[in-house]
């Protein structure tokens, strides 16, 4: 790196405001004068007085609440396990050897889906669709229902 050839800075530096006359955005640092914007901030939410929509639905108060708790499951499709060898029994573990999956992701849920064409016989030890097992049981391969 040399200094010449740095790239200027893409974002533009933030101007201060309210440092006095000189600077063009002094006193009132654009904000206009008086009223509730000219002054402190506004709670997130705030309705000006009238009843917050948080506290009207009282079904949504409070945070994730109404989330759901179980995760979706991570997608694997099927032309991504023709990198296997033939015959591999396909686990989390195997994804993770052959670098189809993440180790971070082992302790998610998975499920082999039937996108793709799939060209040598696995045994498949994960939730699958329908239409990824028959293709599957297509090329000769297996499906042995995970729990």
């Amino acid at each position: 790196m040399q200094v010449h050839k740095l790239t200027p800075s893409v974002s533009r530096k933030l101007r201060r405001v309210g440092r006095g006359h000189g600077t063009g955005r002094g006193k009132t640092a654009g904000r206009g004068t008086k009223g509730q914007k000219a002054r402190g901030r506004i709670p997130i939410g705030f309705e000006g007085g009238q009843q917050p929509l948080s506290r009207r639905l009282p079904l949504y108060r409070g945070r994730m609440k109404n989330q759901p708790v179980r995760t979706k499951a991570l997608p694997i499709n099927l032309k991504a396990l023709n990198q296997l060898p033939s015959g591999t029994e396909v686990t989390a573990e195997v994804l993770v050897k052959y670098h189809i999956i993440d180790k971070s992701v082992v302790n998610r849920r998975l499920k082999i889906l039937g996108d793709g064409e799939l060209t040598i016989p696995l045994t498949i030890k994960l939730p699958i669709s329908k239409r990824a097992a028959k293709k599957i049981e297509k090329t000769g391969g297996t499906v042995v229902q995970a729990a």
